[in-house]
């Protein structure tokens, strides 16, 4: 018998996980962070299964929303294999330090915070988990190469296909018998857009028994890859012309890479002046340094590259910030610069004070280039609040507001359902999961119209027999 609980990543954006279990064999499908404020409480509560009966995780990237409570899980007794591929597994690392430190910092600042105005917050201002629980989580990490079987049992193997969403990204495909009969199980993950610079395309498949999609877009389609960079050059000119800073909150892994990418070819091609650009993030600098060793995971135009000797992650005006000094020497500049820093979704890391320094001067934008989940300070920016809350502070909005939707690397609505096209026949069931109710019902809605498909939308802690 196949089992699924959904411990994550339904009905809403983040926190993906889902327990898997067979006749004798427990096992994860990604442990991901919670990011909206109405579900953060999650990442503190014990986890729904016992994490000591856990015979392996299977990871599909480094992002958080999949990975970022591996260390908790480790701490509360889950001692079995981590698997994902090598990107990932040189990624995961750098991801988790990066996280648990921030977790520490922003403990500690909470807590003075609360002490000097006499009150307590929501959470315990202790780190979720610290850089001495990611230490305990490097023996477990094991490397699997692309579309390599590995058997996890005698009935159940596991591959690892591209899923073109970040570095070292996957689908996971689970082949288990059930009954007497063989099943094939499809995580996507989160799938990438197709023609993107840098990785590769998502991989397709002719056929599978269940499908669990992710939906993130499942209600909108990306503005077109070729309108990407002019819009990424109007926004730069922009605050040029208005002696402003154009501030990009921004994802450490492919979103940061991607946009050197692009801002390489506009000062090359002199689309746009040449500005300090500073990439403000230990993070991404180090990410962006793990490229360089999985060159065979690009795609064909990015290996081209950098076999005739062009970094696309170097050009003119670009500075690299590792320490909080130089982070903070940034606001002293003169004149406009484009800074992209951390978190992605506003929800932690240095790209806090940047908005400090900025989103009250009109002169400034604020250019987002990726998801925003629900609760978040991006996405309420983005919605034009104003206040907005910043390091326990109120702030009035008055930079200029923009979003380059281009630049995710999620697939959009037309994408989704063309990777669906690809089954040669219908799944017994496809899952939507990875997405907000509108986006989720929207796609829904699609792919029966279109596909004749039979849809289910799973709720948080279901669970549902996969015979």
């Amino acid at each position: 018998m196949l089992k699924v609980k959904f411990l994550g990543a339904a009905g809403q954006v983040t926190g993906s996980c889902y327990y898997l279990q067979t006749d004798g064999l427990n096992f994860l499908v990604d442990c991901g962070l919670y990011q909206e404020r109405e579900f953060l409480s999650r990442n503190w509560n014990p986890f729904p299964v016992s994490p000591e009966k856990i015979d392996y995780l299977l990871l599909t990237h480094a992002h958080l929303d999949h990975s970022g409570l591996i260390p908790k899980l480790v701490r509360e007794g889950f001692k079995g294999k981590i698997l994902c591929t090598a990107p990932t597994a040189e990624l995961l690392p750098i991801v988790l330090y990066d996280t648990a430190k921030l977790q520490e910092e922003d403990a500690e600042i909470k807590k003075k915070r609360h002490e000097k105005e006499g009150r307590r917050g929501p959470y315990p201002e202790v780190p979720l988990y610290t850089m001495a629980d990611v230490d305990r989580v490097l023996p477990l990490i094991e490397a699997v190469d692309y579309d390599l079987p590995v058997s996890l049992g005698s009935e159940l193997s596991l591959t690892f296909h591209d899923a073109g969403h970040i570095l070292g990204s996957s689908i996971i495909e689970i082949i288990g018998r059930t009954g007497g009969e063989t099943r094939k199980i499809l995580f996507s993950g989160d799938l990438g857009q197709w023609n993107k610079p840098l990785v590769r395309d998502p991989e397709t498949f002719a056929e599978a028994d269940y499908v669990f999609l992710e939906a993130t877009y499942g209600d909108r389609d990306h503005d077109h890859p070729e309108k990407v960079g002019e819009r990424l050059a109007e926004n730069v000119n922009c605050v040029y012309q208005r002696q402003g800073n154009l501030v990009i909150p921004t994802f450490a892994i492919e979103r940061a890479q991607e946009l050197m990418y692009h801002l390489n070819l506009l000062v090359q091609n002199k689309k746009i002046p040449v500005l300090p650009v500073f990439l403000d993030s230990p993070m991404a600098v180090s990410v962006t340094n793990v490229f360089s060793h999985y060159l065979k995971y690009l795609d064909e135009e990015s290996r081209q590259l950098f076999a005739s000797g062009q970094n696309p992650f170097a050009f003119p005006g670009l500075k690299l910030i590792q320490s909080f000094e130089d982070s903070k020497k940034i606001q002293q500049v003169k004149g406009s610069s484009i800074i992209m820093a951390g978190s992605g979704m506003c929800t932690g890391g240095r790209i806090k004070q940047h908005l400090v320094n900025n989103i009250g001067r009109p002169e400034s934008t604020i250019l987002f280039v990726g998801y925003q989940a629900r609760g978040t300070l991006g996405r309420q920016i983005l919605e034009g609040q104003s206040p907005v809350r910043i390091y326990g502070q109120m702030y009035e909005v008055r930079a200029t507001i923009d979003q380059i939707q281009g630049f995710s690397a999620h697939a959009d609505r037309k994408q989704l359902l063309y990777w669906l096209s690809s089954f040669q026949r219908p799944p017994r069931k496809l899952f939507l999961v990875h997405g907000e109710t509108e986006a989720i019902s929207h796609l829904a809605t699609e792919v029966q119209k279109s596909l004749k498909w039979s849809v289910t939308v799973p709720q948080y802690l279901e669970e549902i027999i996969l015979d």
